[in-house]
């Protein structure tokens, strides 16, 4: 079992201290993982996979027909090989490809016989508006508006880059269909060379006239381009190259995978990040929880011994242990761990009455009191008596089920004698139950006659321990630790801060009290027997 007794608390952290964090926040980690693996998922989905086909252009001023025109061109500076690149992305070029190939006769939803189910419905709502927007155009307003869609979406899903140094720069195209990419990329390339000849044609006629041999030889150049400007592949990859100062030095060819990233690869590297991050995150979250959650905790925060644990009750352990309770559950098991490590304490250092303080204020030491009294004097066979100081919030007798009429307020105004308030509940155990005085409850814990109840106690039965009000709310504990032979603290696991419990037994310290150590109450244990047993 996971260390119920300890008392040298090692402060090496160890496997089990970092497999502690990863249990402890588990719903940490377990949803990092489900968000990041579902947010790929969706974006995977959302992501209709598109190819990219590539033809690549060589600028150059040299020509068969000797011209002013190609003279004064310089011979690869970046600049004229940038304006070209950007000459290829203009609209006379976009334009006739779209005309050439018909684009703007696509489908709105061309999208939808690639994508995905989900991906279809977005698509579907997305265009819900603007298929009712060209529903009600005229014929011409609706064939001009489509067009020009087709132009926009041409552009924003064709790209040229330059490569440096070189003549050369290259001309993308991204389309859902791999056969249709490297269509328009060879349309586009023909298109862009059919517009360089087209200029050097203009010039040649204001400056020659149109039957100048070379104006007659570059419309018989454009003739045969526009003829290959169906964007099929050339098996001659001379008569793809053109005769202009633009030339194609490589035809686009049909992509056989996808440019986006493979699903396969990217769903195992979000299951190792989502892993990592998850990982990250628990022991993020441990850090920023300024709470007790270990024993470690405990001796390191509070300086204090480590008495024992007492795990957090579950549906089938009772609030009070008995002789029904099967000694192999954990939370019985924790009450004869705890109660044989304070049985040596007082063995050994000849002590009586141990006070035992709630330092936080959640009102779970009286059953703590009440079991470890039950498994004193039943199991270990203890005379033990429980006194009830907690005049503010008595709570023992109704553990008990007995009245808290005698008792010790009772005794403390000396109405009834010490003998006549004391309830034997069965074996070796007896009750001190109290009730709510009209009198300030320090006057009365402070009082000689609470000293004499103590002591009296201490000829009569062979442990005592008493309950009293909240360490943290009240002062009632640094009273009575002064006239108590040791005082214990009960700490819940992931409770108050630990910032909380320092400040509130810091009084018990300057009292110079007996600080015998500390019990971690409501402990879960994270990591499962099995794997704990391995580690």
């Amino acid at each position: 079992m996971e260390g119920e007794v300890v008392t040298a608390i090692t402060k090496t952290n160890t496997l089990r201290d970092y497999l502690r964090v990863l249990f402890r926040h588990k719903a940490v980690i377990i949803t990092t993982f489900v968000t990041i693996i579902t947010a790929v998922f969706i974006g995977s989905q959302l992501q209709t996979p598109y190819y990219t086909a590539q033809s690549m252009m060589f600028v150059t001023a040299k020509k068969r027909v000797e011209s002013p025109y190609y003279k004064q061109m310089p011979e690869k500076p970046a600049e004229v090989i940038r304006a070209q690149s950007l000459i290829a992305l203009s609209n006379p070029v976009m334009e006739r490809t779209v005309r050439t190939l018909h684009l703007d006769q696509r489908p709105l939803d061309y999208e939808k016989q690639f994508s995905s189910k989900l991906k279809a419905a977005l698509i579907d709502y997305r265009l819900r508006k603007l298929k009712a927007k060209v529903e009600a155009m005229t014929p011409e307003q609706k064939k001009e508006f489509l067009f020009r869609m087709a132009v926009k979406n041409l552009k924003e899903n064709i790209e040229t880059k330059m490569i440096l140094q070189t003549g050369l720069f290259t001309i993308k195209v991204k389309d859902f269909d791999p056969e249709e990419a490297a269509r328009i990329a060879n349309t586009v390339s023909r298109a862009y060379v059919i517009f360089d000849l087209e200029m050097q044609l203009t010039e040649f006629q204001l400056r020659f006239g149109e039957k100048h041999s070379s104006s007659v030889q570059l419309k018989d150049n454009i003739e045969m381009m526009k003829k290959r400007l169906n964007g099929e592949l050339l098996s001659n990859e001379l008569e793809a190259i053109g005769p202009g100062s633009v030339k194609i030095v490589e035809q686009a060819i049909t992509p056989r995978s996808p440019s986006t990233m493979n699903k396969p690869l990217m769903f195992a590297l979000s299951f190792m990040l989502s892993g990592v991050l998850g990982v990250l995150f628990a022991f993020g979250f441990d850090r920023l929880e300024q709470t007790f959650k270990s024993p470690q905790d405990v001796e390191k925060y509070l300086n204090v011994p480590f008495l024992g644990s007492i795990p957090k009750r579950k549906p089938k352990d009772k609030l009070l242990i008995d002789d029904a309770n099967p000694d192999s559950t954990r939370y019985v098991q924790s009450f004869q761990d705890l109660s044989g490590q304070i049985g040596l304490l007082m063995r050994d250092r000849n002590l009586k009455s141990i006070l035992i303080i709630d330092a936080e204020g959640s009102g779970e030491n009286a059953a703590v009191i009440a079991n470890l009294g039950i498994y004193s004097s039943r199991k270990a066979g203890y005379k033990v008596l429980i006194i009830d100081a907690d005049l503010r919030s008595p709570s023992i007798s109704g553990l008990f089920d007995i009245s808290n009429k005698p008792g010790l307020v009772d005794v403390l105004e000396g109405k009834v004698s010490f003998k006549d308030a004391v309830r034997h509940i069965g074996h070796n155990l007896y009750v001190l139950p109290s009730n709510k005085t009209a009198f300030n409850p320090l006057t009365l814990v402070g009082s000689s006659m609470m000293s004499d109840v103590i002591r009296k106690a201490g000829e009569e039965y062979e442990i005592t321990f008493i309950a009293c009000a909240d360490l943290r709310h009240y002062t009632d504990a640094v009273i009575l630790s002064s006239i108590v032979d040791g005082t214990v603290l009960i700490v819940n696991e992931g409770g108050v801060k630990r910032q909380v419990v320092m400040n509130a037994i810091a009084p018990l310290a300057q009292k110079k009290a007996n600080l015998l150590g500390v019990v971690l109450n409501n402990r879960v244990y994270e990591i499962p027997d099995v794997i704990y047993k391995l580690t």
